[in-house]
Parts: structure tokens; sequence; C-alpha cells
């Protein structure tokens, strides 16, 4: 399976953010949707073809914490990487040990993402 046939929703509420990320993944050959909040992206019934989710923590509704919450207590083991532009009392260690697979501080460093992405089987 080549990096087209793998699907990555990206979800953030600054559009900003959303539209770089994106693009940045398409570079790279993936098929990168974009999601405006957690609960659109739950909605949209793209996760059964969903490869990875990079999320952000801070949403106005559901949280990235939130998300990666409501996906462990379902069972789903699609990998969660957690992006934030807050400073947070939560750290790097916390996350991880919530089930996050990878955690970037905004502005994200596109290289290192993609090659967690391309670790972790995505």
């Amino acid at each position: 399976m080549n990096a087209l046939d793998r699907r990555i929703a990206v979800i953030d509420d600054d559009l900003r953010v959303l539209e770089s990320l994106v693009n940045l993944l398409a570079s790279f050959g993936y098929k990168a949707e974009s999601y405006q909040s957690a609960e659109q992206f739950l909605a949209s019934g793209a996760l059964s073809q969903t490869s990875c989710i990079v999320t952000d923590v801070e949403m106005r509704k559901m949280s990235g914490l939130g998300l990666l919450q409501h996906l462990k207590n379902n069972n789903v083991t699609v990998p969660v990487i957690i992006i934030t532009g807050k400073p947070s009392a939560q750290s790097e260690e916390f996350y991880l040990e919530s089930g996050a697979v990878g955690f970037f501080r905004k502005p994200v460093d596109g290289d290192a993402l993609v090659e967690l992405i391309s670790a972790v089987g995505v």
C-alpha cells in the first residue's frame, strides 16, 4: 500500500495550521483530509478509513485529548499525534501515557512529523 492509500485526518480549529499541515502531508504523497473539529471528524464517517490522526489539543468543544480518550473507550487503535500551540501544564510524557504516539508544539516540525507518521506504519 502506498502513501496515497493511507488517509491522515488533520483536526485543528486554526484554519492556517490546518491548511499548512494538509499541504505538507500532501507534498509527501499522503491523502490528508482536514476537519475543523473532533466532532466534525467523528460525524464524517471517515474514521474507518483513517490510518492516522493529527489533532490539536485545544479546540472549542471536544479537545484532542477528549478525542484520544473517545477512541480509546471505543477500542479504536488509529495512531493519534497531538499538536499544540499553547503552553500547558500537560507534558509530552502525559500525552504519550494517555495513548498518543507523538506530541509536537506548533509550529510543527514538518520533517519530524512525516518521519513519525512513517515510523508508525502509515
